[in-house]
């Protein structure tokens, strides 16, 4: 097949035929012999054979006394028969039994008379509680058939037949080459344009968990002849080369030039988003995939190209992928030229799985730690709508999504320390919580789709949080307002405050860089009643429409220098060593419905807001006053 410059080529196909490809040119997997000890957990090249019958001696399978059969007929309870010492012989488990004995009676059954003689009352069968010459396994017997993985206990049976080395698959050698200028090893103080090499930590960590051995070699700049020179030296190490970066048509991609001249490429562009810029080579045999740089776009292509060629040379099938039906909580709109993955976190509620998208960026790693659930969408399907079913790969098992506490609506760090607080009170207990502000949580809550919301809606008109809302949106009633923290919202702005900004109105000065919140969240709907309470046109601020999904990310762009202030808590201020301009206190509060409110995880949730430890830890993050924390609060 001829290369096309970025092609477009369907998933499923792409797999076929690069499989096809490499196969052609003899790829497959190798062996190798190691000692039998060591082979838990590989996988036998060929049939194991026993060389040895296991047991190799009639061996004795009671304590007791060996004797002759015969000598033993007639006794019973009523006619005992007594042996004198030379008519038997004292043993324990696992001695040779004599040649001229063929039973054993155990000791439980013998009485030992004074003169050294024994009596028994039942007669012995022939051959009773004897361990017979290759009972366990004859000598020439299969063990293990081919390509079968090596328990523990396929280890022992090995080890009784004699067999000491086995033939085994060799772990495939995936050499990791990750390149670029800006690329820099791990440390803790890079500077602006620094990107931290941790691609191949985690391609590192994926291939031996499928069950390859990983070579992460240097990091190569983005120079033709030194990637070059560094691929040619990995296919020559390795068995499969993934090589990062240098994948999409930027000026310095040069991945698929380098494969060309090494070697061939099948396909540069796959229809699969993220990760479309894959590429396809090999030299000879050996596979050269080519990884978008952006992490999450490598994780799918080497999840979905080189897993399936690391599971052909190992010869063992991968477990099947869990799915499960979800209900989305949020739309995923899709294209139609591509398949696209899309993160989803999860959790029952009502005992249905709710799914709610993660970011989508390519370059969001934590998105896939956070991840429960992979929703893959279809080539030639526009997406789903909030509240449509939709099949999801599952990365978490159903039951710890079972008991996983849900929590939708507006972002606060106490969150994650409940969190983690549940977790450690009850390890079995989780909690999942995505931000899409305090509206957003209360349109969760009406949809059954959380057990709680974070909820902090100022009323304009009187000043209260929340409870009007709650009037408006449950006028029927079914959900609690539960008490949870006061805290103090402001303006954060850099160290120093080298601008001057002291008041809101501030923020509309010319030179003032201005980063928001999301519309729809409480911190959103404080800032837009600040700007016509003080009289200040929000179409005058520089940056008043670019808007970040949490406190913390907000604090990001100020302590990055890409912006100069932001409304946000204190906490998130203190956490970024930023300066804070107080505005007010408010009301922080959590929603939960009447359906939810028995439920184990929410009665352990309401056990931690009142406990001494959240009160200290959340007045420890500083910005908090906590006065009756799990209350419920009269609406």
């Amino acid at each position: 097949m001829g290369f096309e410059y970025l092609t477009n080529v369907p998933l499923t196909q792409a797999r076929k035929d690069y499989l096809a490809l490499l196969e052609s040119h003899g790829f497959g997997p190798r062996t190798e012999i190691i000692p039998v000890f060591e082979s838990c957990g590989r996988v036998t090249a060929r049939a194991v054979y026993a060389h040895i019958c296991a047991p190799h001696y009639a061996a004795s399978a009671m304590d007791g006394v060996a004797v002759t059969a015969k000598d033993t007929f007639g006794a019973t309870e009523t006619t005992p028969v007594t042996l004198s010492p030379e008519q038997f012989i004292v043993l324990d488990t696992g001695d040779p039994i004599p040649e001229d004995r063929d039973a054993v009676i155990m000791v439980e059954d013998i009485v030992k008379n004074a003169d050294g003689s024994i009596t028994i009352h039942a007669a012995a069968a022939p051959w009773q509680h004897i361990r017979q010459i290759g009972e366990d396994v004859c000598a020439g017997e299969m063990i293990l058939p081919s390509h079968m993985t090596v328990s523990p206990a396929a280890i022992g049976a090995m080890i009784a037949g004699g067999v000491l080395e086995i033939e085994v698959i060799r772990k495939p050698r995936v050499g990791i080459i990750p390149t670029g200028d800006e690329i820099i090893p791990p440390c803790t103080d890079p500077k602006p344009g620094d990107i931290l090499e941790f691609n191949g930590s985690i391609f590192s960590a994926m291939v031996r968990q499928w069950g390859a051995e990983a070579v992460v070699y240097p990091i190569v700049p983005d120079k033709f002849d030194q990637i070059k020179t560094m691929v040619a030296k990995a296919a020559e190490e390795c068995d499969m080369v993934i090589l990062n970066a240098g994948s999409s048509a930027g000026r310095e991609d040069f991945s698929a030039k380098v494969i060309r001249e090494l070697g061939e490429v099948l396909y540069h562009g796959i229809a699969i988003k993220p990760g479309k810029p894959a590429i396809l080579g090999c030299q000879g045999e050996k596979p050269i995939l080519g990884v978008p740089g952006y992490p999450v776009s490598g994780i799918i292509v080497i999840e979905q190209l080189l897993k399936p060629l690391i599971d052909h040379w190992l010869q063992a099938p991968s477990a099947p992928s869990q799915y499960a039906k979800a209900t989305l909580t949020r739309p995923v709109v899709s294209g139609l030229k591509y398949q696209e993955f899309v993160r989803v976190r999860m959790g029952c509620v009502g005992g249905r799985l709710m799914a709610s998208p993660l970011s989508r960026g390519s370059g969001v790693v934590s998105s896939f730690m956070k991840a429960d659930g992979i929703l893959e969408v279809p080539q030639g399907l526009e997406g789903y709508e909030a509240g449509e079913e939709v099949n999801v790969r599952l990365l978490s098992p159903r039951s710890k999504l079972e008991n996983t506490l849900v929590v939708i609506g507006s972002h606060d760090p106490l969150l994650d320390e409940l969190a983690d607080m549940l977790h450690l009170e009850n390890p079995e207990l989780y909690m999942s919580s995505s931000h899409v502000g305090s509206m957003g949580g209360i349109m969760a809550i009406r949809r059954g789709e959380a057990h709680a919301a974070g909820c902090h809606l100022l009323d304009t008109a009187d000043g209260s949080y929340s409870r009007s809302f709650i009037r408006k949106y449950f006028p029927k009633g079914g959900v609690r307002l539960i008490s949870c923290v006061g805290r103090q919202q402001g303006l954060m702005v850099a160290r120093g405050n080298p601008l001057n900004i002291q008041k809101f109105s501030d923020i509309a000065r010319d030179g003032v860089r201005y980063v928001n919140r999301q519309k729809g969240s409480g911190t959103r709907i404080l800032t837009d009643y600040l700007c016509k309470r003080e009289h200040v046109d929000a179409s005058a601020i520089y940056g008043y429409d670019r808007e970040e999904l949490t406190h913390t990310s907000v604090a990001a762009q100020i302590v990055s220098g890409s912006a100069d202030a932001g409304m946000g808590i204190y906490s998130a201020a203190k956490l970024y060593d930023l300066d804070f301009i107080p505005i007010c206190i408010e009301e922080y509060d959590l929603i939960i419905p009447d359906h939810a409110w028995d439920a184990p995880m929410v009665r352990s949730l309401l056990t931690i807001l009142k406990s001494d430890a959240f009160r200290e830890k959340i007045l420890s993050l500083g910005g908090y006053t906590v006065d009756n924390p799990g209350e419920v609060i009269p609406v």
